[in-house]
């Protein structure tokens, strides 16, 4: 399945049972036998008993695959018979989707909508739509539509205000309801605890959470309940915007656990949440040993964690994004509890299912590919390629001086120039592989059928739009190679002077890149139509080229004074 240019949203259902594998198994293999659809995690609980999955396709795909799961379900599941820590109300408890890529919030309502109309109408579930599918605003807090859970839901579908918005209107004792709904896409994030007391963590679970606690007079859990006017419980907010969060305890680890769920990780991101929940627990005399990810996190999320503690030590922030992700992890204790492998909690790695990308080959590979009969990788990949070891050499200098010993006042400075010079070289990472599909379009183009006017016109166009982009990619290693040469030199002239011939090495290759890209704008730009955009390729390219080389002769001469 490509995620490049598809429509693609995820689905994150939430089953009442946790505990017979045969029954998840059951469920999971009904999804992963429709079309279009990619499961990417399977997430049991057996304290809680509950099941989180999470699968992404395109939005057909996943409603089918979502009926087809909440079908089974209702199926297998008796919620009679349930019981589990988490709260719940149905067998197919909670299905929310997320929009991933090309769908827009708006849109992903009206697919939950869609969702919820055929489990009532198909499956016969009693469904609420909740966040941004809701149909009114008391339905969309999922603790709202929720609250009672499935032994209050017979007393609650008896309530005109809360009629179900599909799906029958009388109590399933078997399957419960379900709620479904469209929403950003959260973390379900559960923190340690050195205790076994859920009071205590629950009381820290208040202190974060954005609802917070009901205010009382005097003693903040026996005291009186204050009421505001309308006599309505009044609430003394939590720490945490955009989190929800319970304390529980988790026997099959003998631990409590503050039990969340971020729903905004711009406003509070899973480090800010971890470090929060630390000080309050070491208020109270306890003690976070580490915390569990239930599903998938954004790679951005877990990335600004690796940030954020490398600049709590005081260290460079411009490593590679494994060492980023291997700080986040050791850093929140993500470990502690079970193996974390980036390619299956990670959702952009769980995604990516491509293959034979360039970038990924082994040194040997790309030397040994490049030599083949095969046209690709040719030379504008081979030209970003030198790029990126350019852009690193200047980081891998930047990173040195940073940790330099003597020099710990300065990391800060350093650290600034390897996030400059990381972002040049992850940006050629892509382009190494962006330049042999340019090439590859451009044959796609010359493939196609002409014959009459219509099939000559198209052609001719496909052919035009593949030669553009196969003078903007080599542009764009022109223009990046330039940027990082900004950093070698900085860093040939400040930098560990032990390293100072690194810098000098990198400015070889960056300059080589620029000079090896331009060969390649200049091959492609005469299959342009348009004589006024050809030259203007040619005479950006011809500038950038002439920067690159006194840039060059700049680094070096600075290196041969400090050698």
């Amino acid at each position: 399945m490509s995620t490049t240019s598809e429509r693609l949203i995820s689905c994150v259902p939430n089953f009442s049972e946790g505990r017979d594998q045969d029954v998840i198994d059951a469920i999971t293999d009904r999804i992963e036998a429709v079309d279009g659809v990619k499961l990417l995690d399977v997430d049991p609980g057996y304290a809680t008993n509950r099941t989180v999955v999470t699968f992404v396709g395109t939005p057909e795909a996943v409603i089918d695959a979502a009926v087809i799961a909440g079908a089974k379900a209702a199926e297998l599941i008796d919620m009679a018979a349930h019981s589990g820590e988490h709260p719940r109300f149905g067998a197919m408890d909670v299905c929310p989707l997320v929009p991933v890529s090309g769908v827009t919030m708006d849109e992903a309502a009206a697919y939950a909508r869609t969702l919820a109309a055929r489990l009532g109408d198909e499956v016969g579930l009693t469904v609420y739509c909740y966040e941004n599918a809701a149909t009114c605003p008391e339905r969309r807090n999922l603790a709202d539509v929720r609250e009672g859970e499935y032994e209050g839901l017979a007393a609650r579908l008896a309530d005109p205000a809360w009629e179900p918005d599909f799906g029958p209107k009388v109590f399933n004792a078997r399957s419960g309801a379900t709620a479904v709904g469209a929403r950003g896409f959260l973390v379900a994030y559960n923190i340690n605890l050195n205790t076994t007391s859920t009071r205590r963590a629950n009381a820290i679970a208040y202190d974060v959470r954005e609802r917070g606690r009901v205010k009382r007079t005097g003693d903040p859990v026996t005291g009186e309940i204050v009421l505001d006017d309308n006599g309505d419980k009044v609430w003394t907010p939590g720490s945490l915007k955009g989190v929800k969060a319970i304390g529980w305890y988790i026997e099959e680890y003998g631990v409590a656990q503050i039990s969340m769920n971020i729903t905004d990780i711009d406003a509070t991101p899973v480090h800010v949440a971890f470090d929060e929940v630390c000080d309050r627990a070491s208020d109270r005399g306890i003690r976070v040993t580490g915390s569990e990810l239930v599903g998938l996190m954004p790679l951005q999320a877990v990335l600004d964690a690796g940030r954020y503690f490398l600049r709590k030590q005081k260290r460079s922030t411009g490593v590679s994004d494994a060492e980023l992700i291997k700080i986040a992890v050791k850093s929140l204790g993500l470990d502690e509890l079970g193996r974390f492998d980036p390619a299956d909690k990670i959702i952009e790695y769980a995604i990516d299912d491509s293959s034979d990308r360039l970038v990924d080959l082994t040194v040997r590979r790309f030397v040994e590919e490049t030599a083949s009969e095969s046209v690709a990788p040719g030379g504008g990949s081979v030209a970003a390629n030198l790029g990126a070891l350019g852009a690193a050499l200047g980081t891998m200098v930047a990173n040195l001086s940073s940790h330099k010993r003597g020099w710990d006042d300065r990391w800060e400075e350093f650290s600034d120039w390897a996030d400059r010079g990381k972002t040049c070289h992850d940006e050629f990472l892509t382009l190494i592989d962006r330049d042999t599909d340019a090439f590859n379009d451009i044959m796609a183009a010359l493939g196609m059928p002409g014959g009459d006017d219509a099939e000559n016109k198209a052609r001719d166009e496909a052919l035009q739009a593949a030669t553009r982009q196969a003078i903007d990619v080599p542009m764009r290693v022109m223009e990046v190679s330039l940027a990082s040469m900004e950093v070698i030199h900085a860093m040939a002239e400040i930098g560990n002077p032990a390293s100072v011939s690194d810098a000098g090495v990198g400015a070889l290759c960056a300059r080589s890149a620029v000079m090896g890209a331009y060969l390649n704008v200049r091959i492609n730009v005469p299959g342009l139509t348009d004589g006024d955009a050809a030259s203007a390729y040619l005479e950006r390219g011809r500038a950038i080229q002439e920067k690159a080389i006194a840039a060059e002769a700049a680094i070096l001469a600075i290196v041969d004074s400090r050698i």
